[in-house]
């Protein structure tokens, strides 16, 4: 199947326009390639000292200099569902890379916060930059140079971006990332949903809401919604930094420890040493990141990805925007249903045909790149149209890989790209007099689209709370929530409204949210206009508006607009408020990232230009 034109036209550009950035980072990743094992440049001291504490055979090896070190980075606490059972995983890479002629050492950790314990709460200003933090903490774990590839054990919302940046700063080092996986199903979403918005509504008490949360939250492995945790694990399965169907296979089962095994064995067989050597500077491409690009609008995938490719697309010297994300999901046609743009969890979309059968529809299609380096070797991403399974036969570090379904086993979940859901991503780029914003529409119905209302302006989501409990919003509005881009507060999540906004919606009344705070992945059925820029704290055109102005928010046109005062715009600016609680769980040890901020659409990154961007 030829390529999709539009597809070939958004990677043309983006090669263009990263021309010269592109030349330069693998410029900088060809001056630091070595022959291995790379630990051969360090002094007997450097060596002595990094080996000091292993056990004597491997000492004897590292010392000797001839097998290669597998690096593991980790993000393992036993707070989180989806990080816990990266508990056993050093000891399974150690045995499994000694079995294979290397040896392995846990190189560092990154911290692993959850938005999902944070949400609503000060914690949640944290979390956007814990994504720096992790790529400061993984560049920190590497800066040894005791490895010859490294393994990579992250799953969550900031965390397998945070690791990707930090691995793509050091690309001339072979990379892999070993998931944990999804947890198996609980209750039902859309039960969770109405249970949630019951309580928000006052007709539920707060023992009925934590007996369904708990239900729905009940096991080791990630969240089952198709949230940005999920969507990370689509991301580095269709960009080929991890192995075919490696993504939602279930933690603790024979096949995920095959697995882990299997990506341990690669990880050797990928170093200058094991003959195969794959940096991953060479795997993230221009052509990788529209892959991704592809998958996020392939499967309705979550809109803080927005600003996670764009900041790991700068990492190895490629620049995007969000005209390339507009363009793509026009392009791309939405066959999917996960919740919340359907019912299903993850489990159900891996049953239905998973990552193989997607893989399989976009190749087939013509939407994405299949001349690209991934970490599974062989044919490109045709390598990602087959899937693992236990090879009982064999070494106990192999799995098979036999070909993916070609039919759906479950069309209700996972169709086909000739019978789309949507014939698009249903992601919006929306500009307008207010500024450049993201709406993910795929879960939105049609007929609440459009909404043309009222403002009703805050800078604490609280306040629209405390407006509810009152009974001050039973009418049209358009909430415009601003003060919460990276610069103001660290951009957190705002799904503390949904129930609300979701309950007013049911009972008729045009209800939507403009904000330059984010939404994420399970951004729902109200219309919300999200990651808007200029912020407001930057001087954004969103700090000029008043209550009572009206807004008229149109997914359909892709704008978004104040429509009444037609002088509004020479109006001074809002006075930003104060900051509160900043000395509340070491808030105000981040201020210096809150001045340092770049933009939503720029990735919202802290860590400022690498040499090759400058």
């Amino acid at each position: 199947m030829a390529m999709n034109s539009t597809i070939e036209k958004v990677t043309a550009r983006i090669q263009k326009r990263s021309a010269d950035t592109r030349k330069a980072y693998l410029a900088a990743v060809k001056t630091n390639i070595r022959p291995g094992p790379r630990r051969k440049r360090l002094s007997e001291g450097n060596v002595a000292h990094a080996t000091a504490a292993c056990p004597v055979l491997e000492k004897t090896e590292l010392l000797g200099a001839k097998w290669a070190n597998i690096g593991i980075v980790t993000a393992y606490n036993d707070m989180l569902s989806a990080h816990q059972p990266f508990a056993t995983y050093p000891d399974l890479i150690k045995h499994a890379a000694r079995r294979n002629g290397a040896t392995a050492q846990v190189a560092g950790g990154v911290p692993a916060m959850c938005d999902g314990v944070t949400q609503g709460q000060d914690g949640m200003e944290l979390s956007l930059f814990s994504r720096d933090i992790i790529a400061y903490s993984t560049a920190i774990a590497l800066s040894h140079d005791m490895f010859d590839s490294v393994i990579h054990l992250g799953v969550c919302d900031k965390i397998v971006p945070g690791l990707m940046i930090g691995a793509l700063r050091y690309g001339y080092i072979p990379q892999i990332f070993a998931p944990a996986g999804p947890m198996p199903s609980g209750i039902p979403n859309p039960e969770k949903a109405k249970v949630r918005q019951l309580f928000a509504e006052g007709k539920v008490g707060r023992d009925e809401l934590l007996k369904v949360e708990a239900a729905s939250y009940h096991a080791p492995g990630t969240c089952t919604f198709y949230g940005t945790a999920n969507s990370n694990q689509m991301l580095m399965e269709i960009m080929g930094m991890q192995l075919p169907g490696a993504s939602f296979v279930h933690p603790n089962t024979p096949l995920r420890d095959a697995i882990t095994a299997q990506t341990t064995r690669r990880a050797v067989q990928m170093t200058d040493i094991g003959g195969d050597f794959t940096p991953a500077g060479h795997i993230i491409d221009e052509k990788a990141i529209v892959n991704g690009l592809v998958g996020l609008m392939a499967t309705g995938g979550s809109t803080n990805l927005t600003i996670h490719m764009a900041a790991i697309a700068a990492a190895a010297g490629i620049i995007i925007n969000w005209d390339d994300f507009s363009d793509i999901s026009h392009a791309t046609p939405l066959i999917c249903r996960i919740y919340p743009n359907g019912t299903a969890d993850v489990n159900h979309f891996h049953a239905a045909g998973g990552m193989a059968y997607l893989i399989s529809q976009l190749i087939d299609a013509g939407l994405v790149h299949t001349d690209v380096t991934t970490v599974a070797g062989g044919e490109g991403l045709i390598e990602y149209t087959r899937e693992p399974i236990k090879n009982s036969h064999a070494e106990a570090d192999t799995v098979l890989f036999k070909e993916g379904p070609k039919e759906s086993l479950d069309t209700d979940i996972l169709t086909s790209v000739d019978k789309p859901f949507r014939p698009d991503g249903g992601l919006r780029l929306l500009e307008g007099n207010i500024g450049r914003s993201v709406m993910k529409v795929s879960a939105v119905k049609r007929e609440n689209w459009l909404v043309e209302a009222p403002a009703i302006v805050i800078d604490d989501q609280n306040t629209l709370i405390d407006m509810h409990k009152a009974g001050e919003l039973e009418k049209d509005f358009v909430v415009v929530l601003r003060f919460q881009g990276p610069r103001a507060n660290g951009m957190p999540e705002l799904h503390k409204l949904t129930p609300i906004m979701g309950a007013l919606q049911d009972k008729g009344y045009k209800i939507a949210m403009v904000t330059d705070g984010r939404m994420s992945g399970a951004s729902g059925k109200v219309p919300a206009a999200i990651h808007m820029h200029p912020e407001a704290l930057a001087g954004g055109n969103i700090a000029k508006i008043q209550n009572g102005d009206i807004v008229r928010v149109d997914p359909a046109a892709e704008t978004v607009n104040v429509v009444s005062d037609p002088n509004w715009l020479s109006r001074p600016l809002a006075d930003a408020p104060k900051v509160k609680n900043l000395d509340a769980l070491g808030m105000n040890m981040f201020a210096p990232l809150r001045g340092q901020a770049d933009n939503s659409e720029a990735g919202a990154s802290v860590l400022g230009r690498p040499e090759w961007m400058a």
